[in-house]
This record gives C-alpha cells, structure tokens and sequence, in this order.
C-alpha cells in the first residue's frame, strides 16, 4: 500500500497533522522510535497517579480557537502552575512578583519593588547584551544570584554572561501578588493525562512502534506520497555541515509509598549550583490528588550526545548558522517537510506546535 504520507515521529505535531489529513480522507502511516506515541507530552499512569514522563507538561494559550480545538479531545482540569524556588533553606514563590520581592526585600509595594530592583540594576550601565546582565537589569542583583543564576547555569552547562538574553524572554515578571506562571487566558492539563488525547488523534493512522526511520529509511522509501519528519534535521541529512547542539534531560522517577504528600505543589525548582537537579516534580498534584502514596521525578539537565534524547535547542549563533544551511537544503527537497522542534530546530510551546501543525495540514490539503 502506498500511503498519502509518511509522518515520522508520533509527537504532538504528527498528531495534530495526522488528525487533520486522516479527517479529510488521507491516509497516514506512523513511524516512531520509541515505545510509545506522545513524544514528550507522553503519560502514563502507576498507582493510579497521571505520571509525566519527560517533565510536567502545561497546556496553556490566549488563542480561543486553539483551546476549542483541544477541547475536542479531552476534558481540561483548571490547574494553575504556580511554582516554588528552593535556594538553600530558603522559600520564594515563582514567577518573580510580589510575594518573591516580599519574602526577598521585607518589602510590600510594587514601587519599593522597584526602586530596589532600579537601584541594583544601575551596574549593568545599559549593557544587556548577555543573559547575566539582562536578568540583573530586570530583577535585580539579588534575584539574579538567587534565583536565576545557579538554575541556569545548570541547566544551559554554560555561564550566564555566556548565554543570549533571549533565554529569560519566557519567564514573566510582575508586580501583583500573583503566582500564576503564565498569563495565559486558557490553561490546564487534561484529565487522565495527554496521552489519551494523541491516541483519539492517532485513532485512523497506522502506527509502528520502536522503529528508527534513519537506520530503516531504504524500507520506507516508496510507502507514501510524501514524508513529514520531526526528528532532528542534521540527523536526516547524516551530519553533512556538523552537529545541532542540544541540552539534554534525566529523569529520576521514585514512588514513594509512606508519604502521600512530597512538597505540597507540582513543581518545586532549585536554583543553587546544588543540589544538581533543577526541579522535582510531584505528579499527583497536577490532578488535585488524594491517592495513597505519592510519585516524585527529579529532573536533571546534562550534555546531549547522539545517543540520547534531544531537548532543548542551544540557539546561539554558531548553532542558528549551521541550521541555516540544513534548512536551505531542506527548502530543496520537495518530497520531505521538516518540522516540529527538532525539524525546526526551535523551543516550542504546545500551543505553537498546535498551530504549527494545523497550518502545514491546511497547506497539505489545499495542495492535494
């Protein structure tokens, strides 16, 4: 059989795609690498606990239509990510807002907040061009070094003064005594975890399993039409300019039976060089839990290599140069589409991937 399309990876992207070609009669075949679909909003569920394998997995956007479309395929909790940050034998309340400046400063209005963060904000004289001096000039020499500097460090394996500002776009700052991470209108985790929702997706295409499409590409040459890939994009053309850099993660995932309540909240992160994990993860609470026992997962930032899972795009500018030249190769293939965050070679949120998905199936369907 000849398939319309050879989607490679069972992400959310290839979900999202695979939904929307299957629904407009196309057929779809699968091939992912690892045991399981989901990618890595996959769970799965031990002692009737929701477990996010590869990290806590939000859903979150402002985009109504986005959140009508996931809607269609589960039932959304309310949960609100409100984050700790452990820094040695201290407490603060993430994101930065006013109970972090509070508990920081003994301070309570936002302009005391201000003019605190103004005044240790004055050594930078207006150079932002690194990650250190960006933070410092946002929230303030205290923070920084607090908060910021040993959780980054760890999790990039490189100096802040090393690493693009960019990086601390994504963590909101506010002056309310707010602890909602994001400001997301429409947010929440979907009951019984994300994996229900890419088998409802999945449900019309044919799926294989631990299956490595690069070590097997010979067998799949003539099954489809046309090839979707969402693996790394250097991988697929084996390396030709150099390796993409990437951080990597490790997951220590501990059930532990004598306790039913591990840290009070989902997410706790530390922010010392030590200990060398970057946070923990109290999976029960992401569902409002009342089982006995609890599921705890230390998450630990480490060196990527080819033999390991990719995570986390290192867009500096040696790195955003030899992407450059895969993708100008790539834009001469006609018969492969590279996409995803490791096609990409971009962070994404899963609302971006959604949407993402949804406009290249929307193009595919209006060029058949």
């Amino acid at each position: 059989m000849v398939y319309d399309y050879l989607l490679v990876g069972a992400g959310l992207f290839n979900a999202v795609l695979a939904n929307e070609l299957t629904s407009n009669g196309k057929t779809c075949l699968v091939v992912e690498r690892r045991d399981h679909i989901g990618g890595n909003c996959y769970t799965y569920t031990d002692h009737d606990i929701v477990v996010h394998k590869y990290g806590a997995h939000i859903f979150r956007t402002n985009d109504p239509s986005i959140w009508e479309y996931v809607n269609k395929f589960a039932e959304f909790n309310n949960f609100v990510n409100s984050p700790i940050a452990k820094y040695r034998n201290e407490t603060y309340n993430l994101p930065f807002n006013m109970n972090t400046f509070s508990k920081m400063w003994g301070i309570s209005t936002p302009d005391e907040a201000k003019k605190i963060i103004s005044e240790q904000s004055r050594e930078n004289d207006g150079c932002e061009d690194n990650l250190e001096a960006h933070a410092i000039s946002l929230v303030g020499r205290d923070i920084y070094e607090k908060l910021i500097k040993g959780y980054t460090e760890k999790q990039w394996g490189r100096r802040c003064c090393e690493l693009p500002p960019s990086i601390m776009q994504r963590i909101p700052v506010r002056y309310t005594y707010d602890n909602n991470y994001y400001n997301s209108r429409f947010q929440g985790i979907p009951t019984g975890g994300f994996t229900p929702v890419m088998e409802k997706m999945f449900s019309k295409s044919e799926l294989i399993l631990n299956c490595d499409y690069l070590k097997n590409r010979r067998q799949y040459k003539d099954v489809a039409k046309k090839i979707v890939f969402t693996g790394t994009i250097d991988s697929y053309f084996e390396y030709e300019f150099g390796e993409l850099e990437y951080r990597s993660l490790k997951f220590e995932t501990d059930y532990i039976s004598h306790c039913d309540n591990y840290q009070g909240v989902a997410v706790v992160n530390y922010t010392d060089r030590l200990p060398e994990y970057t946070r923990i993860i109290e999976h029960k609470h992401f569902e409002y839990g009342k089982q006995k026992g609890t599921i705890v997962t230390k998450e630990y930032p480490i060196a990527w290599n080819k033999e390991i899972e990719p995570y986390y795009p290192i867009n500096d500018e040696k790195n955003t140069l030899l992407y450059q030249k895969y993708e100008e190769k790539a834009s001469r293939n006609s018969e492969v589409i590279f996409c995803g965050r490791l096609g990409r070679y971009q962070y994404f949120d899963m609302q971006d991937t959604i949407k993402s998905a949804l406009s290249v199936s929307k193009r595919l369907l209006d060029e058949s």
